[in-house]
């Protein structure tokens, strides 16, 4: 990692309404010197103020300002590279920050994500001490089992893909059949033999219906697949990564047949680890 994140570092268990901003981030950051590039992991968001903690667990804290930039690279679903909202800043996000200094403190100048893509990029996402707070959940048992899984990530953006499960849908529909909830927790059931895996859940649609219906609805089928292996099929919501709708985007086949169209209205459950660890 570039440069030093010794600048306002708070208790690395600090939760989103403890943070606070001291006076009012500039909109212009021209003038300002530069500060240390940070890299790492989304742990905490307040407003105008992340918290970034480091591969060693140093947390840091930056603000965000109206001149700040925020990047995405494309890769892994086919995110092209482009401008993104300080709305994708989500927690678990790997991110590489290039700050300027402020008021004892550092302002994001440019936040870059680290990883090919935003489901990809947010794994951790659920596994914050943070996010375990917000759910009333046992914070020290799942925050151990994250931190385990953490400490053997040794590059968290490629992985090897173990095996993909697609379920169907009806037209227009995100409820699962019954043949889709036994698959499902077979997946499940799969991915829980193999040390480290991760579930990646992503929804599609076929071409009928316009583009915004299809994101809707892409995304309500992902979501019900993620509700229903964390709570039929027992998968811990920390092995778990941020969920995708994808639209109509990736078709497996022609969209201009029915039997095409069925083909497409899929969600894909896709068994993911860490090639940095793949076979220890």
């Amino acid at each position: 990692m570039a440069g030093s994140v010794s600048a306002q570092q708070p208790d690395p268990t600090v939760r989103e309404d403890q943070i606070t901003v001291h006076g009012s981030v500039p909109a212009d950051l021209t003038g300002l010197a530069e500060g240390p590039e940070i890299e790492g992991l989304i742990s905490a968001r307040n407003g105008s103020q992340l918290q970034i903690t480091d591969a060693d667990g140093a947390p840091t804290l930056v603000n965000l300002s109206e001149a700040t930039e925020v990047k995405g690279k494309g890769g892994f679903l086919g995110l092209g590279r482009t401008a993104l909202g300080a709305s994708s800043l989500l927690n678990g996000l790997p991110v590489t920050v290039k700050t300027v200094q402020w008021n004892d403190g550092l302002v994001a100048s440019r936040v870059t994500l680290k990883n090919n893509d935003l489901a990809t990029a947010a794994m951790i996402r659920t596994g914050t001490a943070q996010r375990f707070a917000e759910h009333d959940v046992a914070i020290a048992d799942n925050a151990a089992a994250t931190e385990a899984l953490r400490g053997r990530m040794g590059d968290i953006d490629k992985y090897n893909i173990k095996n993909t499960t697609n379920v169907y849908f009806d037209t227009g529909k995100w409820q699962l059949s019954s043949q889709a909830e036994q698959e499902l927790c077979a997946t499940a059931q799969e991915a829980n033999a193999m040390d480290n895996a991760l579930l990646l859940v992503v929804g599609y649609t076929d071409s009928v219906g316009d583009e915004d219906y299809n994101q809707t609805l892409s995304e309500r089928r992902a979501g019900r697949v993620v509700n229903f292996l964390q709570q039929k099929c027992n998968w811990a919501p920390y092995r778990m990564l941020t969920p995708t709708g994808m639209a109509e985007s990736d078709p497996l086949a022609d969209n201009e047949t029915p039997t095409g169209r069925a083909q497409n209205r899929r969600v894909s459950v896709n068994i993911l680890v860490s090639k940095a660890i793949d076979g220890l």
